[in-house]
């Protein structure tokens, strides 16, 4: 398979992880869209949001377990921020991940 997400998320790509779990790991994006903008990748091979099935619950809960977890450690429940995930032929890599942009508060 060649697919890049799975690359990065297997170690086989030289790629900083921000955080990793069993079935998840967490990497900036390299075209940002906000000043934080991190994309959460499960490691295994799922195509799009809809391809998530039954026996797929751990990889889920890891995901969800990690948006909480970085919306917390950076802050952003106050700060704000947007969860993303694109489907349908509107990714641009077919391997669901979900976006996490993140606002950095004004100077006050």
């Amino acid at each position: 398979m060649d697919c890049i997400f799975c690359k990065v998320a297997n170690g086989q790509m030289a790629t900083k992880f921000i955080d990793e779990t069993t079935n998840v790991v967490v990497i900036n994006d390299i075209h940002p869209k906000a000043p934080i903008h991190l994309l959460v990748i499960p490691k295994k091979h799922i195509i799009e949001f809809t391809d998530i099935f039954e026996g797929d619950e751990s990889v889920w809960d890891e995901i969800i377990a990690m948006i909480r977890k970085i919306i917390r450690e950076y802050g952003l429940k106050t700060k704000g921020y947007r969860i993303v995930t694109n489907g349908g032929g509107a990714q641009n890599i077919d391997h669901f991940h979900v976006h996490i942009l993140g606002a950095i508060a004004p100077e006050v």
